[in-house]
Formats: structure tokens, sequence, C-alpha cells
């Protein structure tokens, strides 16, 4: 078994397209999606994971995000998760868009179409996330 399957059958580690996962990720894999997440965060703040699959920083800061995250959250913050590995150009464009550099892992609040937040590897925080809104 490789270490990356190793990682994310351990619990501590998780896979955003598991059924065992308790945050409601939706896809952002096209630049087209960027500035309906503008308009999305007029009506509440939308926060951008940025995951590279094969970082176990990546794995680890993910999980953390998970744990972190109760069904309620889900009112506050839309969250949307990007595959880097499988959409390498989006985070340019999401960089270039939000006016922030990019970062693996990293993540991103938009609020009022506008980034209020963002923090890569182990300086990624939900409860700042929170805070941040």
């Amino acid at each position: 078994m490789g270490l990356l399957k190793l990682l994310n059958s351990i619990s501590l580690f998780s896979n955003p397209n598991s059924k065992k996962n308790r945050m409601n990720w939706n896809k952002l894999n096209a630049a087209e999606q960027l500035e309906e997440i503008k308009k999305e965060s007029k009506e509440r703040p939308v926060m951008i994971f940025k995951h590279s699959t094969t970082c176990p920083i990546s794995t680890t800061s993910l999980s953390r995000m998970e744990r972190n995250w109760k069904d309620e959250d889900s009112k506050n913050i839309k969250a949307y998760y990007v595959d880097l590995l499988s959409n390498r150009g989006l985070s340019a464009e999401i960089a270039s868009t939000f006016g922030v550099e990019h970062q693996s892992p990293q993540v991103i609040v938009i609020k009022d179409g506008k980034s209020i937040y963002d923090e890569s590897h182990f300086g990624i925080s939900f409860k700042d996330v929170v805070k941040s809104v």
C-alpha cells in the first residue's frame, strides 16, 4: 500500500469524495465558476480550499478543516474544493481573480466578491475562517 493510500485510510486523514465526509463540498473545476462565486459571496461567504491530493501537508490541512466543521456551518459558509492536480491552471485564475498569491494547500474566504482571508499550509485554521466571516 502506498503512503498516500495508507494516510487516506487512517481516519485522521480524509478524502473529500468520501461518503463519511461531513462537509458538503462543492467542486470548483472551471474558471467560469469564479464569477458565480463572487455573486454567491454577496449572500453568504464562500470558502475555497485548494488541495494537492499527493501532498501530505495538504491532506492534513484538509482533515483539520473537516474535523472542525459542524453541519450548521454550511448556513454561514459555502465550501468549495479544488483538486489542483486535476485543475492545474485554475489556481492561477483564482489567484488573479481574488488578488492572492498561489499556495497549496490554501484556503481563501470570499465575501462581497473579495478575498477577506487567505492562509496556507499549517497556518490554515477553521477557527480563523469562522472568525473572518
